[in-house]
C-alpha cells in the first residue's frame, strides 16, 4: 500500500518542465543530477513516492529529499547539491599547484624520452617523486584523479595545438594593411559591375602536391559485404606539380595555373593571366613574402606595366595564414587532394583544372572573419 503524504503538489510552469525534460534525457550531466529530473517530472505526472522509488530504482527517502528540496528552493536551485557536501578534500591546494606544474612540464626535462605525457607516465612520476617533493597525499594518487585535477585546471599536456609566433617587428602594421584591405572588398563588393575602378586578388602557390598512384586497384563497397573503398597501403609516386592560383576577393572566381617548377616566370604567368582579365581596372594583390613575389625578375615585369596598375599588398613575415587563398588551399586539400590517386602527372594537371573550373561555376567567395583589434589578444602569436 502507498503510503499517504501531506506535502503540498508539485507547481511548474512550461520553462521548468522543459527543463527538467531536458536533463532527464541528457546523456552528459552527472547520472545523479538525472535521476533527480525524473525523481521531480515523474512526482508532478502524479505518481506517488512509491511508485517513483521503484521505477527509478532509488530509496524512498532520496524521492522524499529532492521533491521537498524543489519545493523549497524551486527547480533549479532545488536539484543542487548543497554547498560543502561531499567527502572533504585530501589532496591540498600546495599539491595540485606542483602536479599541475608537472603536467606543464615535458617529460624529457625530468628525465624521460618523452615528449608528450601519458596518463600512465604521469601517475608514475608522481608517485615516484611526490614524497620528496613535499606531497606524501599523492602517493596514491589514481589516472582518474589527476585527470579530474588537469581538467578543472583546463590543462591537456597529451595535446598540442598550433601556433604562430609573431616574428615580424611590423607585424600589426602590416597586418592592418592586410586587414584593411579585406574592410575594403566589402565596399567594393557592394558596387556594381561597371562601377569598379579595381580589383582585388589573393595570390599564392601549393607546392608539392603529389601524384600518387595505386599499385593495385582500389576494392569499391558491396552492398552487405563491405560499407567502405578498400585500398592498398602501397603506391607509386609519379612526380610533384606547383599550383599557382589567385582567387577574385570580389567575385570569388580562382585563377590558377599548374607548372612542374615553381619560379619566378611561372608566378608572372599567373600574373599576365590576371592583368590581362583586369583590362583597364587596376588591381591590389595580396602576397606572402616569399622570394618569387620579390624577386628581379618579378620586379622587372612590374616594371613593363602601366604605373598604379598592380598593387602588391604582403603579409607580415611567418604569416602567411593572413592570405584568403589558404582557405581556398585548405578547402581544395580536404575535398580533393587528401585521397586522390592518379596514374600520371599529366591526369593530376588535368583533375585539377576541372576541380577549379567545376569551383568557377558557382563560385565561393571567402570571407575574413577576424578584425585588427582581435589579433592582439594573445600576447607572443597568433593561435590557428
Amino acid at each position: 500500500m502507498a503510503r499517504i503524504g501531506h506535502r503540498p503538489k508539485l507547481s511548474l510552469n512550461d520553462e521548468e518542465i522543459n527543463y527538467l525534460v531536458k536533463l532527464s534525457n541528457s546523456r552528459s550531466k552527472p547520472l545523479s543530477l538525472v535521476q533527480r529530473a525524473k525523481i521531480v517530472l515523474s512526482s508532478f505526472q502524479g505518481k506517488n513516492d512509491t511508485e517513483i522509488s521503484r521505477e527509478i530504482n532509488v530509496a524512498y527517502n532520496t524521492v522524499r529529499t529532492w521533491i521537498q528540496r524543489v519545493l523549497d528552493y524551486g527547480v533549479k536551485e532545488g536539484l543542487k547539491d548543497k554547498p560543502g557536501g561531499g567527502k572533504p578534500r585530501k589532496i591540498t591546494g600546495e599539491s595540485r599547484v606542483w602536479l599541475i606544474k608537472t603536467a606543464c612540464m615535458k617529460p624529457k626535462d625530468l628525465g624521460y624520452p618523452h615528449e608528450l605525457w601519458t596518463q600512465r607516465l604521469l601517475v608514475k612520476y608522481i608517485r615516484k617523486n611526490c614524497i620528496k617533493e613535499g606531497h606524501p597525499e599523492l602517493s596514491k594518487i589514481s589516472q582518474g584523479t589527476i585527470s579530474k585535477i588537469l581538467n578543472a585546471s583546463k590543462i591537456k599536456p597529451h595535446k598540442i595545438r598550433s601556433y604562430t609566433a609573431k616574428v615580424d617587428p611590423d607585424f600589426d602594421e602590416k597586418a592592418a594593411k592586410v586587414l584593411g584591405t579585406y574592410k575594403e572588398v566589402k565596399k567594393l563588393k557592394k558596387l556594381k559591375k561597371k562601377e569598379l575602378d579595381r580589383i582585388i586578388f589573393s595570390c599564392d602557390e601549393k607546392t608539392g602536391i603529389q601524384a600518387i598512384g595505386n599499385k593495385y586497384p582500389d576494392l569499391m563497397p558491396v552492398e552487405g559485404k563491405y560499407s567502405t573503398i578498400a585500398r592498398d597501403s602501397e603506391y607509386i609516386r609519379h612526380g610533384n606539380l606547383s599550383l599557382f592560383a589567385c582567387t577574385n576577393l570580389i567575385t570569388g572566381k580562382v585563377y590558377h595555373k599548374v607548372f612542374e617548377r615553381n619560379r619566378s616566370r611561372e608566378f608572372i604567368e599567373i600574373l599576365k593571366e590576371i592583368v590581362s582579365d583586369s583590362q583597364d581596372k587596376k588591381m591590389v594583390v595580396i602576397l606572402d613574402n616569399y622570394v618569387i613575389h620579390t624577386s628581379e625578375e618579378t620586379n622587372k615585369y612590374l616594371s613593363t606595366l602601366k604605373k598604379g596598375k598592380l598593387k602588391r599588398v604582403f603579409t607580415p613575415k611567418h604569416a602567411s595564414w593572413l592570405n584568403i587563398i589558404e582557405s581556398f588551399f585548405s578547402k581544395m586539400t580536404r575535398d580533393f587532394l587528401r585521397v586522390i590517386r592518379v596514374e600520371s602527372l599529366e591526369e593530376l594537371k588535368s583533375r585539377i583544372d576541372q576541380y577549379i573550373n567545376l569551383l568557377n561555376e558557382e563560385p565561393v567567395i571567402f570571407k575574413w572573419k577576424y578584425k585588427v583589434e582581435e589579433i592582439d589578444k594573445i600576447p607572443g602569436g597568433i593561435m590557428i
